[in-house]
């Protein structure tokens, strides 16, 4: 009897956990059985290894081959298995040496022809490898850079079974990879706000926004600029530190959107109001990250927020209050990272154009009751700042004097998070219990005045905090150590939903 085991991995969630590929080759009627709690995709590899091995030049054995993934009780997903089941069957075979498995793990699909497809999560298998002790990964030469890109592992490529026993019987050479964030720069690729005439109040609303992270609607008739405004945010945005970029680069690897290295830029995600539920929140019967994973550490815009269906949005507040994403299933639970900045805009009424300083608004009371309810009141309440844009009059479009560019605002927000890491290690907008009443020193005045505010302006208790956090984003913004009532009246002033309590 012989048995060989192989070192691999399965992608559940953006975490890889370990699996041994057992392969046994005994005595009994010529057969090949997967056994392990495999998915189809993982049974079909019965096939594709038969098929792949003998295109590859290797005779597969005329034996009962039985392959064992363990631990028998995690769901294996994927067609990542097929080239340690194939390496495992030619080392109990003896083409390759058991010495070339030692310490390294194996993932990759194969095509019939023996040539190795990519495959999902190349960087979370990487990661877990190095967790878990080992010195190496072999994995398709299309994952290679992706996965080398961590560091702290030798990352070995192939492009065909034949050449990853090549690597197993001679050594190889690893693939060379660095994990660099770029320092600087982080805007170069979006429009500036300079491009933006007037709007000085939503400018300011994105400035605190990009600085703590807090979440924004925008109200305002067609054409003021909304979207403009919030497609210009990540500009100003903070670069990615490099724990972000690999958690940002595990969340798409997932999704298999990797485009072969560390995601540099945060995520700038704005999905069709047509979105379901699991689109934007994930899932599948093989769940897989949505929108607001996907735009973990980076932006999600929900443009015309009203349209979204109100039972895709409800799935919103868990991911806004918890930063991540829960999703079980009968084959297992698995969680998603969802820290985001959400930005929204609408119109103020079904018309548009409520507010308009041109065209009078002629909706009745049922259609805009109607328009309201199509976001509830506890989505609303996870928002920090709600910020009327104004129609711009043939003046002021026409205005002469430059705006403020992007990059002088980016150094004031990257200042003010940095004092925010410095201070509690996390953003502003991820501030809570004791953190945020540490953080939130109120100066001389301002308690009072946030008395007050609560009582007339009956915020809830979510709310409050929202507005602690916000004051102690715009004191950060002016290097003020405590909150003082200026501070705490610009927070205040931005939480007024405006033409949605009218």
């Amino acid at each position: 009897m012989s048995v060989c085991r192989v070192r691999s991995l399965a992608l559940v969630g953006i975490d890889a956990l370990p699996v041994d590929v057992e392969v046994d080759m005994g005595p009994g009627l010529p057969g090949f059985s997967v056994v392990g709690l495999p998915d189809a995709a993982v049974q079909e590899a019965r096939e594709r290894v038969r098929v792949a091995i003998s295109n590859a030049g290797y005779r597969f054995p005329s034996k009962k081959v039985i392959v064992n993934l363990a631990p028998a009780n995690l769901r294996k997903v994927g067609a990542a298995f097929d080239l340690p089941i194939a390496l495992g069957i030619l080392a109990a075979c003896g083409v390759v040496p058991p010495g070339g498995l030692s310490g390294m793990a194996v993932a990759g699909e194969l095509s019939l022809d023996g040539s190795l497809r990519g495959i999902r999560g190349a960087l979370s298998l990487a990661d877990g490898a190095r967790r878990g002790g080992l010195r190496g990964l072999l994995v398709p030469s299309e994952n290679a850079p992706e996965a080398a890109s961590i560091g702290g592992i030798d990352v070995y490529a192939a492009g065909s079974l034949e050449e990853a026993v090549g690597i197993l019987r001679n050594g190889g050479t690893p693939v060379g990879g660095a994990p660099t964030v770029r320092e600087d720069g982080s805007g170069e690729d979006f429009e500036g706000f300079e491009d933006v005439a007037g709007q000085g109040y939503a400018k300011r609303a994105l400035e605190v926004s990009a600085a703590g992270g807090h979440n924004v609607l925008m109200s305002g008739p067609p054409g003021s600029g909304k979207t403009m405004l919030a497609r210009r945010l990540p500009g100003i945005l903070p670069p990615l530190t490099l724990e972000e970029s690999i958690e940002v680069t595990k969340v798409h690897s997932a999704a298999g959107l990797a485009d072969g290295g560390l995601i540099r830029r945060r995520p700038f995600r704005a999905p069709h109001h047509t979105i379901s539920a699991s689109g934007l929140a994930g899932g599948g019967t093989n769940p897989r990250p949505g929108e607001v994973s996907l735009a973990h550490h980076g932006v999600l815009f929900l443009d015309e927020l009203p349209e979204f269906g109100r039972q895709v949005l409800e799935v919103l507040r868990q991911p806004l209050e918890d930063g991540q994403v829960t999703i079980s299933r009968v084959a297992g639970t698995v969680s998603y990272p969802a820290r985001v900045t959400l930005v929204c805009s609408m119109n103020p009424y079904p018309c548009g154009y409520a507010g308009d300083r041109r065209r009078a608004c002629r909706c009745t009371p049922a259609q805009i009751e109607r328009y309201r309810g199509r976001v509830s009141g506890p989505l609303l309440d996870r928002i920090d700042l709600f910020v009327e844009v104004p129609r711009l009059l043939g003046e002021e479009l026409r205005a002469k004097g430059e705006a403020e560019p992007s990059e002088r605002i980016r150094e004031r927000v990257e200042r003010a998070r940095k004092v925010q890491l410095e201070r509690q290690g996390v953003p502003n907008s991820a501030l809570s219990g004791k953190r945020l009443r540490g953080a939130c020193r109120l100066g001389p005045g301002a308690e009072a005045l946030l008395v007050r505010a609560v009582d007339r302006m009956g915020l809830s208790g979510r709310a409050h905090d929202r507005v602690l956090r916000v004051a102690r984003t715009v004191a950060d913004l002016a290097g003020s150590v405590e909150i003082g009532p200026e501070h705490l009246a610009e927070a205040l002033n931005y939480r007024r939903p405006g033409v949605l309590d009218r």
